[in-house]
């Protein structure tokens, strides 16, 4: 209530013009809730910018098609990404395990069947036929004719084989052969053994578009046959799985002319590092900047091949990941953070890099305190393609800043009344401003009030951050407003 001059009432004519100005917003939000009305201060933006997708460790993939589209050959491609390294020999051959499957098993396409042991069951089969593969709880296998008729009881691995790829019901055709185990939950194991050069044959194609240039086709067959013999998932019987815990591998449908070719043309060619083969981890795009492998993988050793390097042609042919954006609703970015925020969001302020943008360590700071994270913790939280980004909140609101919280308006013993209305009614023309923060914002930093104008933002102020990164500023009309601050469109808000 407006009474007489008091230390716990408001009086016009105990303080000034201005300040009750700045009360105004947070009187309009405590009537409107008195009778029923919404109650807006104003809107907020999280703008997440980031670049790349995957780990970011060796060779960018993109990256790699850039640097084919520049003239350059595989060698000089795989010397950028795995620096100090050297090519050597390794044996073609050589045989790869790879998971194809669990559960059921049947296949097509193989002329005999052979068991463990030193004398194992031999079994001719017609490779235009279909079998099953059925595990026994002892542990042996049993082989099954088109008829469901069994054939034979084998000790495991059971391994067929035939002068073609073999088909594997609903997965397709591979080459090499099929060795079958007990997978331990009464199903079956199916793995491909096959040449190592001939595996390379099934994992270009989907790592990489077959139509990329050869020069780049040639430097992914490079590294996928270093990786899969430097790498194990040390599986029963298996050292690779078909997926991205190791590398993409599809068999016969992923070959193309191209890519067989890419294989042929680097037979047998591996990355070394001081004359041993290197680890060649790859990744679809860097964003413009590889990192090192220790400030990706907690606890990871470094290695002096798998080090950050500048990626200058990651955009290449249209790479739709090299720069990514997403806006949220502060509240959005609040439900994301979880327990990692503590009261409402201020912001996320990023305190360590890696030797690319890639974020290290941050802090999500909240009303209620300070949350130290890493940069794997806010791509989980936002589920970020990379670590590689950066976050800037702008709010926005309509009217001066309040001084006052509306607890400590209700503290301060105001209530509504008609002298308030009429008040309110008389400074609203006075009120007409829009104040609001940029996190991270420093001070001196020039932000750009712009008005809708016809349907056309234009510019009318120019205010600059306060240490805080709060800005406000007065506006002639009324109408709709944003704030533009290093490229970005702050949400507008509405001045009556």
């Amino acid at each position: 209530m407006i009474g007489p001059q008091s230390n716990r009432n408001l009086s016009v004519s105990a303080v000034s013009k201005l300040a009750v100005v700045r009360r105004l917003a947070v009187l309009a939000c405590l009537l409107g809730a008195l009778v029923g009305a919404p109650c807006a201060l104003g809107a907020g933006t999280l703008f997440i910018r980031g670049g790349g997708y995957g780990h970011g460790i060796g060779m960018s993939q993109y990256g790699a098609l850039g640097y084919a589209l520049h003239g350059k050959d595989y060698r000089y491609i795989l010397g950028h990404y795995y620096t100090g390294t050297q090519l050597a020999q390794t044996d073609p051959m050589q045989v790869v395990r790879v998971l194809l499957r669990t559960g059921s098993a049947s296949f097509s396409g193989a002329t005999q069947a052979a068991g463990a042991g030193a004398k194992p069951v031999v079994k001719p089969l017609h490779a235009g036929s279909t079998y099953a593969v059925r595990a026994l709880a002892n542990g042996s296998l049993v082989l099954l004719d088109p008829a469901g008729k069994k054939l034979g009881t084998f000790a495991a691995p059971l391994t067929v084989t035939g002068p073609t790829p073999l088909a594997l019901a609903g997965m397709g055709a591979y080459r090499g052969s099929l060795e079958f185990r007990p997978d331990g939950s009464g199903g079956v194991q199916t793995v491909d053994a096959l040449a190592l050069d001939d595996y390379v044959r099934g994992v270009i194609g989907l790592e990489m578009s077959a139509s990329w240039p050869a020069q780049a086709l040639e430097a992914q067959a490079v590294a996928a046959r270093t990786y899969a013999i430097t790498t194990s998932v040390s599986g029963n019987g298996y050292t690779l799985y078909p997926d991205t815990r190791s590398q993409m591998y599809g068999g016969v449908s992923a070959e193309s002319a191209a890519t067989d070719a890419a294989v042929a043309a680097t037979r047998g060619q591996i990355v070394t590092y001081g004359g041993a083969p290197a680890v060649t981890y790859f990744f679809s795009s860097s964003g413009g900047y590889t990192e090192n492998i220790e400030n990706v993988w907690i606890g990871a050793t470094p290695e002096p091949w798998l080090r950050g390097v500048p990626d200058p042609y990651d955009g290449a042919g249209g790479n739709p990941y090299h720069r990514w954006a997403y806006n949220l609703t502060p509240g959005t970015a609040a439900h994301d953070l979880g327990g990692l925020l503590k009261g409402s969001l201020v912001g996320i302020r990023i305190t360590k890099h890696g030797v690319s943008p890639r974020i290290l360590l941050a802090q999500v700071v909240g009303t209620k305190g300070t949350t130290s994270v890493t940069g794997g913790q806010l791509q989980s939280a936002f589920r970020l393609l990379t670590t590689y980004a950066s976050f800037t909140l702008v709010t926005t609101s309509p009217g001066l800043p309040s001084p006052h919280s509306a607890r400590d308006v209700m503290r301060r013993g105001m209530a509504p009344s008609a002298a308030v209305f009429r008040l309110m009614a008389t400074l609203s023309r006075a009120a007409r401003a829009v104040h609001g923060s940029v996190f991270p914002g420093h001070r001196g930093q020039v932000v750009a009030v712009q008005q809708l104008v016809h349907g056309a933002w234009q510019t009318v102020a120019q205010p600059r951050l306060a240490a805080n990164g709060a800005y406000a500023t007065r506006v002639r009309a009324a109408g709709q407003y944003r704030v533009v601050v290093s490229g970005l469109n702050g949400p507008a808000v509405t001045v009556g």
